[in-house]
């Protein structure tokens, strides 16, 4: 297996698939000649050419629309916002269109459409830059939402969000782009509806995805060096919610902690929480513990901002308060 960056990993599906199928095109704010806001489509314009490499005016309904008009009338369209900030300007497209199609043409119609997005805080983009808004668009049905940790997640989910006949919203946590890890040189899927253990541990279940797997992984080393053991559930698919393998775990340890970089109000973290709830009552032996980002505008200065982000200690204090 080859060792490398999520930014490669996402950049390496995007170009198999626009090989393996001329359906596949690209477009977006300076994906072409630019490469990208973050360089994942560099080289692209020159290897496929503007017809499917395709720059936009600054205009996210339009992007929204656009693609998804394409992806109705028979091609795969993946429409780049340069931050999932910016996708609240295509709400319409992505929440009334694209995700509503299928079910108000009684099946007729497809709408297989990928919007990629880069979210979350952490690089002092400040308040309005800086959202994780993950939840709001999960909160939709007809909408697949998915949000992988590491390369191999990245690449594997990335390709089925393509093949999908579904829209999918693939957000990628822009301070996981340098994150490296092995990645298959053979062609993978991994599927858009289920989650992953990322840590076998016996004491406490720590429920996470995006950059709250990277410090809830954290928080677990550390706490093995405690005598501790967490077992780590990676999400990666929002919606829909596989909670089957949190439960399971949830049964063998007796608590939990969950951790996401979004605010705890109305959060991802509160539907997990309420879903152990419900359907592993009887072996709750201590309060369901959230880890989220506090409740305000992250603020620019990057002391502030760290100071109001997740972060290992954080968990590892929730971790130890339940146990």
């Amino acid at each position: 297996m080859a060792r490398i960056t999520m930014r490669q990993a996402i950049s390496d599906a995007l170009r198999e698939e626009l090989q393996r199928d001329e359906r596949v095109f690209i477009m977006g704010q300076e994906v072409g000649v630019w490469g990208g806001t973050y360089a994942v489509t560099r080289g692209f314009h020159d290897e496929f050419g503007e017809k499917r490499i395709r720059d936009t005016p600054i205009s996210e309904m339009a992007i929204g629309g656009a693609a998804a008009g394409a992806a109705m009338n028979g091609l795969r369209p993946v429409a780049e916002f340069m931050t999932i900030n910016f996708a609240f300007v295509a709400f319409d497209a992505i929440i009334n269109h694209a995700s509503k199609v299928h079910y108000m043409f009684g099946g007729q119609m497809r709408c297989p459409v990928v919007f990629r997005a880069p979210g979350g805080g952490g690089r002092q983009l400040g308040a309005t830059h800086s959202h994780t808004p993950d939840v709001i668009f999960a909160h939709f049905p007809g909408l697949r939402v998915v949000s992988p940790a590491t390369p191999y997640d990245a690449k594997g989910m990335l390709k089925s969000a393509i093949r999908s006949d579904d829209p999918v919203f693939f957000i990628e946590h822009h301070t996981l782009y340098q994150e490296r890890g092995e990645v298959p040189e053979e062609e993978y899927l991994v599927p858009l509806d289920k989650a992953d253990v990322k840590r076998v541990g016996k004491d406490v279940t720590i429920v996470a995805y995006a950059e709250g797997l990277r410090v809830a992984m954290l928080a677990a080393e550390q706490l093995a060096k405690e005598g501790i053991e967490a077992e780590v559930i990676d999400l990666r698919c929002l919606q829909p919610l596989d909670m089957e393998p949190a439960i399971t775990s949830f049964k063998k340890t007796f608590k939990a902690v969950i951790v996401e970089e979004g605010y705890g109000t109305y959060g991802i973290g509160a539907e997990v929480a309420a879903q152990l709830q419900e359907h592993a009552f009887d072996y709750l032996d201590a309060p369901i513990k959230r880890v989220a980002q506090k409740q305000v505008p992250l603020p620019y200065s990057r002391q502030l901002e760290q100071s109001a982000l997740i972060n290992p200690q954080r968990v590892i204090d929730a971790v130890k308060e339940i146990l």
